[in-house]
């Protein structure tokens, strides 16, 4: 393991085939694939968490096109730097070669910086690739934005970090020297991020000829979490955490939320259960709880972690003391069922829209005025489920 070149470089894939995972963007009829048969390059936001492939993506575009590749920083580049790059680009229009820009952490780039691009992005004389970890809804500008796709890039499965794993393992000749059992807890360790397992992996292999769970621990410096985004821990963690809001638990509530945060989990979705769980389990006994849940979704997609955990333990408290009331939610099931069983019975005709005399002489809409809190004495449900009770009030 003496090569100076990082195992996480070294095993960069050169090519769409041999990226692992990313199936919802790469192979038949996904989007890159389909950009790469074309041979026409486009504008490109990749939005993902740190080591899922953005810079790989990038490259393996490049070179697909046989265009000249540029490389930038946000955190370290100026102004003065994309410059740099447009008469490099102008150098290469001239040369009859494209100029693919890649700029990693593009959400770092203030707004005057991003509007440099904009012409040369417009005219064709660059094409940019941007990586962020960031929402580029609101950390790209729109102009930018609007000229680009933005291609969301997931975390890998651990079964796809395993796979990397495996693969750099072969490459090294160093199959033997790692147990099942550790090379599970690298997967685990990773959270998804490749790059992560690649650099713990290549330390491990450093410190022992035997790698094993010990070891592994040691190269990676910390705790391997015994929480799997993607298994059983993952759901047990939310529906305990459900569960302790319906119950009214606020100790158990908060306790939850800081298992499945302190384990890497997405925050969104976190937050989009709650959402759920205000309109379903609090409902009308307090109408207010849904905006609030709707709110922390949003603060928690503008403000990022780790603050974004206060404003989720914030409103994870108040749906927890807040009055429970599942009336809506179960009338919507019954309605649901209802409606699945009886959609060929007709609109009661006094019910339906009268555009015309022919049918306002036919009775459609008899009986009908438009005032406020009007009401027809008569069947609003089709006649043959007219006695059916589909909203009961629970106390």
């Amino acid at each position: 393991m003496s090569n100076r070149v990082p195992l996480a470089e070294r095993m960069r894939p050169t090519s769409l085939k041999e990226v692992v995972g990313q199936e919802a963007i790469i192979g038949d009829g996904k989007i890159l694939t389909e950009i790469v048969k074309k041979g026409e390059p486009v504008n490109l936001i990749f939005w993902g968490p740190p080591g899922t492939g953005k810079t790989t993506l990038a490259r393996i575009l490049a070179n697909e096109f046989k265009a000249d590749f540029v490389e930038l920083s946000a955190v370290t580049a100026h102004k003065s730097d994309v410059e740099k790059v447009v008469e490099r680009a102008k150098q290469n229009w001239n040369l009859q070669t494209r100029t693919v820009l890649f700029v990693d952490e593009i959400h770092r780039f203030n707004k005057a910086q991003q509007d440099a691009f904009l012409p040369h992005v417009e005219s064709g004389l660059i094409i940019l690739i941007g990586a962020t970890t960031e929402n580029p809804s609101f950390e790209v500008i729109s102009p930018l934005l609007s000229r680009s796709r933005v291609v969301t890039v997931a975390p890998l499965s651990k079964d796809d970090i395993k796979t990397v794993l495996k693969r750099a393992l072969k490459a090294e000749k160093a199959t033997k020297r790692v147990t099942a059992k550790a090379l599970d807890y690298l997967a685990e360790l990773s959270g998804g991020d490749a790059r992560s397992a690649l650099g713990d992996l290549e330390l491990a292999l450093s410190l022992s000829q035997k790698v094993d769970i010990d070891t592994v621990k040691e190269a990676a410096g910390r705790k391997v979490p015994g929480y799997d985004k993607a298994g059983d821990n993952h759901y047990d963690n939310i529906s305990a955490f459900i569960k302790s809001m319906r119950g009214c638990d606020v100790d158990a509530t908060l306790y939850y939320l800081a298992r499945m945060v302190e384990a890497g989990e997405d925050p969104k979705f976190i937050a989009r259960r709650m959402v759920i769980f205000a309109s379903e389990d609090i409902g009308i006994a307090g109408n207010g709880a849904l905006n609030l849940a709707v709110s922390a979704f949003q603060a928690v997609e503008r403000v990022g972690m780790p603050e974004g955990g206060i404003i989720l333990s914030h409103v994870a408290v108040v749906l927890a003391k807040c009055k429970k009331n599942r009336s809506t939610y179960d009338g919507w099931a019954k309605a649901q069922d209802l409606a699945h069983k009886s959609m060929n019975l007709p609109v009661p005709i006094h019910l339906r829209n009268a555009p015309t005399k022919l049918m306002k002489d036919l009775g459609f809409g008899k009986g009908q005025k438009w005032e406020a809190g009007f009401h027809l004495d008569k069947n609003y449900l089709p006649d043959e489920i007219a006695n059916q009770k589909i909203y009961k009030e629970s106390k």
